[in-house]
Protein backbone atom coordinates (compact mmCIF):
# COMPACT_ATOMS: atom_id res chain seq x y z
CA UNK A 1 0.00 0.00 0.00
CA UNK A 2 1.39 3.53 -0.86
CA UNK A 3 1.81 6.11 1.38
CA UNK A 4 -0.91 8.06 -0.65
CA UNK A 5 -3.60 5.06 -0.14
CA UNK A 6 -3.03 5.34 3.38
CA UNK A 7 -3.66 8.86 4.00
CA UNK A 8 -7.11 8.44 1.81
CA UNK A 9 -8.48 5.64 4.63
CA UNK A 10 -7.84 8.18 7.44
CA UNK A 11 -9.16 11.62 4.84
CA UNK A 12 -12.36 9.08 4.35
CA UNK A 13 -14.17 10.98 7.01
CA UNK A 14 -14.50 14.86 7.85
CA UNK A 15 -13.12 16.93 10.78
CA UNK A 16 -17.15 17.26 12.14
CA UNK A 17 -17.33 13.56 11.36
CA UNK A 18 -14.24 11.98 13.33
CA UNK A 19 -15.37 14.38 16.30
CA UNK A 20 -19.04 12.86 16.18
CA UNK A 21 -17.00 9.18 16.06
CA UNK A 22 -15.10 10.12 18.69
CA UNK A 23 -17.97 11.04 20.92
CA UNK A 24 -19.86 8.27 20.29
CA UNK A 25 -16.77 5.92 21.42
CA UNK A 26 -16.15 8.23 24.41
CA UNK A 27 -19.84 7.61 25.28
CA UNK A 28 -19.40 3.83 25.13
CA UNK A 29 -16.51 4.16 27.68
CA UNK A 30 -18.46 6.35 29.71
CA UNK A 31 -21.57 4.11 29.99
CA UNK A 32 -19.25 1.11 30.84
CA UNK A 33 -17.57 3.01 33.46
CA UNK A 34 -21.02 3.97 35.26
CA UNK A 35 -22.11 0.68 34.25
CA UNK A 36 -19.24 -1.07 36.66
CA UNK A 37 -22.25 -0.83 38.91
CA UNK A 38 -22.98 -5.21 40.14
CA UNK A 39 -26.58 -4.67 38.41
CA UNK A 40 -26.52 -8.50 38.39
CA UNK A 41 -27.84 -8.36 34.66
CA UNK A 42 -25.67 -10.14 32.26
CA UNK A 43 -25.22 -8.46 29.33
CA UNK A 44 -26.86 -5.17 30.05
CA UNK A 45 -23.09 -3.36 28.70
CA UNK A 46 -25.04 -4.31 25.12
CA UNK A 47 -27.98 -1.54 25.50
CA UNK A 48 -25.36 1.43 25.13
CA UNK A 49 -22.73 -0.48 23.23
CA UNK A 50 -25.34 -1.10 20.35
CA UNK A 51 -26.93 2.24 20.90
CA UNK A 52 -23.75 4.10 19.98
CA UNK A 53 -22.10 1.59 17.37
CA UNK A 54 -25.69 2.13 15.23
CA UNK A 55 -26.05 5.84 15.90
CA UNK A 56 -22.38 6.45 14.78
CA UNK A 57 -23.47 3.89 11.24
CA UNK A 58 -26.50 6.39 11.25
CA UNK A 59 -24.93 10.16 11.67
CA UNK A 60 -21.74 9.06 9.45
CA UNK A 61 -23.19 6.59 6.61
CA UNK A 62 -19.73 5.96 5.73
CA UNK A 63 -18.05 2.40 5.67
CA UNK A 64 -16.10 1.74 8.70
CA UNK A 65 -17.51 4.68 10.42
CA UNK A 66 -18.72 2.16 13.21
CA UNK A 67 -15.42 -0.36 13.04
CA UNK A 68 -13.41 3.12 14.12
CA UNK A 69 -15.52 3.89 16.76
CA UNK A 70 -15.44 0.41 17.86
CA UNK A 71 -11.46 0.14 17.47
CA UNK A 72 -11.58 3.26 19.27
CA UNK A 73 -13.49 2.25 22.18
CA UNK A 74 -11.15 -0.84 22.60
CA UNK A 75 -8.06 1.15 22.36
CA UNK A 76 -8.99 2.94 24.92
CA UNK A 77 -10.79 0.34 27.71
CA UNK A 78 -7.58 -1.19 27.11
CA UNK A 79 -5.50 2.10 28.42
CA UNK A 80 -8.07 2.36 31.01
CA UNK A 81 -7.67 -1.04 32.16
CA UNK A 82 -11.66 -1.65 31.76
CA UNK A 83 -11.30 -5.20 30.72
CA UNK A 84 -10.42 -8.30 32.50
CA UNK A 85 -9.47 -9.64 28.92
CA UNK A 86 -6.46 -8.01 27.59
CA UNK A 87 -6.46 -7.93 24.04
CA UNK A 88 -9.29 -9.80 23.44
CA UNK A 89 -11.00 -6.34 24.63
CA UNK A 90 -10.09 -5.50 21.12
CA UNK A 91 -11.98 -8.59 19.59
CA UNK A 92 -15.03 -8.13 21.73
CA UNK A 93 -15.67 -4.33 20.35
CA UNK A 94 -14.37 -4.58 16.88
CA UNK A 95 -16.46 -7.97 16.04
CA UNK A 96 -19.89 -6.10 16.76
CA UNK A 97 -18.71 -3.01 14.89
CA UNK A 98 -17.50 -4.69 12.02
CA UNK A 99 -21.21 -6.51 11.81
CA UNK A 100 -22.80 -3.07 12.15
CA UNK A 101 -20.38 -1.55 9.01
CA UNK A 102 -21.52 -4.83 7.29
CA UNK A 103 -25.06 -4.16 7.24
CA UNK A 104 -24.47 -0.38 6.21
CA UNK A 105 -22.80 -2.06 3.23
CA UNK A 106 -25.45 -4.78 2.51
CA UNK A 107 -28.62 -2.15 3.24
CA UNK A 108 -26.98 1.52 3.91
CA UNK A 109 -30.19 2.67 4.93
CA UNK A 110 -30.77 0.04 7.79
CA UNK A 111 -30.69 2.60 10.59
CA UNK A 112 -33.92 4.01 9.82
CA UNK A 113 -36.02 0.66 10.00
CA UNK A 114 -37.05 -0.60 13.74
CA UNK A 115 -36.74 -4.31 12.63
CA UNK A 116 -33.40 -3.80 10.78
CA UNK A 117 -31.52 -2.05 13.52
CA UNK A 118 -33.26 -4.20 15.95
CA UNK A 119 -32.23 -7.56 13.90
CA UNK A 120 -28.33 -6.10 13.56
CA UNK A 121 -28.33 -5.55 16.87
CA UNK A 122 -29.05 -9.06 18.29
CA UNK A 123 -26.88 -10.25 15.46
CA UNK A 124 -23.28 -7.88 16.71
CA UNK A 125 -24.61 -9.21 20.06
CA UNK A 126 -24.44 -12.69 19.73
CA UNK A 127 -21.14 -12.31 18.06
CA UNK A 128 -19.55 -10.69 20.80
CA UNK A 129 -21.22 -13.12 23.52
CA UNK A 130 -19.19 -15.88 20.74
CA UNK A 131 -15.92 -14.39 21.19
CA UNK A 132 -15.99 -14.49 24.95
CA UNK A 133 -17.02 -18.75 24.07
CA UNK A 134 -13.40 -18.81 22.11
CA UNK A 135 -11.68 -17.91 24.56
CA UNK A 136 -13.22 -20.78 27.07
CA UNK A 137 -12.89 -22.88 25.10
CA UNK A 138 -8.96 -22.21 24.08
CA UNK A 139 -8.46 -22.51 27.86
CA UNK A 140 -10.15 -26.00 28.03
CA UNK A 141 -13.17 -24.94 30.30
CA UNK A 142 -15.46 -28.23 30.85
CA UNK A 143 -17.73 -28.18 27.08
CA UNK A 144 -21.08 -28.41 28.99
CA UNK A 145 -20.29 -25.85 31.73
CA UNK A 146 -19.16 -23.61 28.60
CA UNK A 147 -22.45 -24.33 26.21
CA UNK A 148 -24.72 -23.12 29.49
CA UNK A 149 -22.68 -20.00 29.72
CA UNK A 150 -22.83 -19.22 26.33
CA UNK A 151 -26.53 -19.78 25.92
CA UNK A 152 -27.06 -17.63 29.13
CA UNK A 153 -24.46 -15.36 27.73
CA UNK A 154 -25.56 -15.05 24.22
CA UNK A 155 -29.00 -14.73 25.35
CA UNK A 156 -28.70 -12.00 27.29
CA UNK A 157 -26.59 -9.78 25.10
CA UNK A 158 -28.82 -10.29 22.24
CA UNK A 159 -31.75 -9.10 24.32
CA UNK A 160 -29.93 -6.10 26.08
CA UNK A 161 -28.13 -5.28 22.20
CA UNK A 162 -31.63 -5.51 20.62
CA UNK A 163 -33.53 -3.04 23.17
CA UNK A 164 -30.89 -0.45 22.39
CA UNK A 165 -30.72 -0.75 18.65
CA UNK A 166 -34.66 0.08 18.97
CA UNK A 167 -33.97 3.72 20.06
CA UNK A 168 -31.81 4.58 16.67
CA UNK A 169 -34.01 4.83 13.93
CA UNK A 170 -36.17 7.78 15.55
CA UNK A 171 -33.42 9.67 16.89
CA UNK A 172 -31.74 9.60 13.18
CA UNK A 173 -35.22 10.43 11.64
CA UNK A 174 -35.28 12.76 13.83
CA UNK A 175 -32.59 14.03 13.26
CA UNK A 176 -32.76 14.04 9.21
CA UNK A 177 -35.56 15.76 9.33
CA UNK A 178 -34.46 18.91 11.57
CA UNK A 179 -31.16 19.38 9.30
CA UNK A 180 -28.72 18.27 11.79
CA UNK A 181 -27.35 15.02 10.15
CA UNK A 182 -27.05 14.22 5.87
CA UNK A 183 -30.78 12.72 4.42
CA UNK A 184 -28.63 9.25 4.45
CA UNK A 185 -26.67 9.43 1.48
CA UNK A 186 -25.56 6.06 -0.19
CA UNK A 187 -22.38 4.41 1.61
CA UNK A 188 -18.96 5.77 0.83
Amino acid sequence: MEQTERIYIWRRFTLREAVLLCFCATLIVLTRAGLRLHLHLPGHVMFFTMFFFLLARGCVPKVGAATLVGLITSLASVLLGMGSGGAMVLVKFLLPALVVDLAGLIAPGFVTSLLACATVGVLASLLRAGANTGVEWLLGMDEEIMLQKTVISAGMNGLWGGLGALAVPAIIRRLRKNGLIDQGAAAT
